[in-house]
């Protein structure tokens, strides 16, 4: 858990508009009821009927089974003004959940231990005040709620069957809501935010045989230790020390026998990088091979390897990016306030609608150890101090009357 942040006794939500404060209770219930029924990626069939029903209640424009699950929600103010898009992502992980709380999930398995919930409810509520206030902003807002950001990816599908058109976005704003920040914080920074991922699986095939006898074999176990231990040069003595880069080996299994050689060992990892040319250049990818190679060469074995680049890095615009931090700065009313140098490693599938329009991704500061709403994403028990829905909302609101 998350121990080291400041008392959040001072937080305060005066900058939030009357209207956004009184809706801070639907915003709870439905951040809820998503919370006790998720679906795994291109499988959230409720959620998306459970979306679908309140925009279509509210009178919105929308699309619905985009990538299967994908929703677009349109709302026009009627006055001429570019056209920003908001996206929200929907889907859950295989996690059972151990909160025990009155909303903690009935799917056996399937858990938000993410804060997509939270950000479904954040972007609904955006909706509904700005359908209720067309006469507050110009332009248009598309609202994406977006399917399986946790794999294997809907932002692609989504944006490969025309979201972005029809009219043409302009310009895209996300947030994530962030354990790793007290609530109310909001981690922004220009360029970089988080990291492209992929990753890769390895069959090191030797030759088995007698424990005893190892002089008549090709020792799998040797060939795949040399092998992690040789990956870790890429980062050391590959890469500008000047930029960052990771590369985890998380799976090495091999043998079931303590006297028995086994004759074939696999390996699975991530890599992670900011710089999009190791991307562009296939880097990694060569580099990692070219290493498996080399080993299993010197050792007469032989390997089966796949490697799959998934998302690109999360690289926000400049323009986009001033635009949200004056905004934040305008909202948050936090001991931390607007962090501007906030980076992860992790990925988001985000950055594609980076790469086609600009845009920026920000962080939303959500724990509160002095709740114990501090456990860390993909953990358990994750869960989120629930009062930043209404500073999402507020945020959001005031980047589309800046923008539009």
């Amino acid at each position: 858990m998350v121990s080291t942040f400041p008392s959040l006794n001072t937080v305060e939500l005066s900058q939030l508009r009357f209207e956004i404060r009184a809706l801070q209770p639907e915003l709870v219930a439905w951040r809820r009821q998503i919370h006790q029924h998720p679906e795994m990626g291109f499988a959230e069939y409720l959620t998306a009927e459970f979306i679908a029903q309140k925009l279509q209640k509210w009178g919105i424009k929308t699309q619905i089974g985009i990538a299967k699950t994908g929703i677009v929600a349109t709302i026009d103010s009627g006055k001429p003004g570019r056209v920003l898009a908001i996206r929200a992502d929907i889907d859950a992980l295989p996690i059972q959940e151990e909160n025990q709380v009155s909303y903690r999930s009935q799917h056996d398995g399937i858990m938000h231990a993410c804060g997509h919930d939270g950000h479904t409810a954040i972007a609904l509520g955006t909706a509904y005040y700005l359908a209720n206030h067309p006469t507050e902003f110009k332009g248009i807002v598309k609202i994406i709620f977006q399917p399986a950001e946790e794999g294997p990816g809907g932002a692609k599908p989504m944006i490969e069957a025309g979201i972005l058109n029809n009219p043409d976005v302009d310009a895209i704003i996300g947030l994530h809501l962030w354990n790793n920040l007290p609530l109310g914080t909001v981690g922004v920074r220009s360029g970089p935010l988080m990291a492209a991922v992929e990753v890769f699986k390895c069959t090191i095939l030797g030759k088995g045989g007698h424990g005893a006898i190892p002089h008549q074999t090709i020792d799998s176990i040797v060939v795949a230790s040399q092998i992690v231990n040789a990956l870790q040069t890429i980062v050391a003595r590959n890469v500008d020390p000047i930029e960052s880069a990771v590369v985890t080996v998380g799976e090495f299994h091999a043998g079931n026998a303590h006297n028995i050689i086994a004759d074939t060992a696999k390996l699975s990892g991530t890599v992670r990088f900011f710089n999009p040319k190791y991307r562009e250049q296939k880097f990694f990818h060569q580099r990692i091979e070219q290493i498996i190679a080399g080993v299993c060469q010197s050792h007469g074995a032989n390997y089966d390897f796949n490697y799959t680049s998934l998302y690109p890095p999360v690289i926000n615009d400049p323009r986009i990016t001033e635009l949200v931090r004056e905004v934040a700065t305008s909202v948050v009313e936090t001991p931390a306030g607007v962090i501007p140098e906030c980076q992860t490693m992790a990925a988001e599938d985000m950055s594609y609608f980076l790469e086609a329009v600009p845009g920026c991704y920000f962080f939303l500061g959500s724990a509160n150890p002095d709740k114990n709403l501090a456990y860390p994403h993909h953990h358990p028990r994750f869960d989120f101090d629930e009062t930043v829905l209404g500073m999402g909302v507020e945020i959001f609101v005031r980047c589309v009357e800046k923008f539009c």
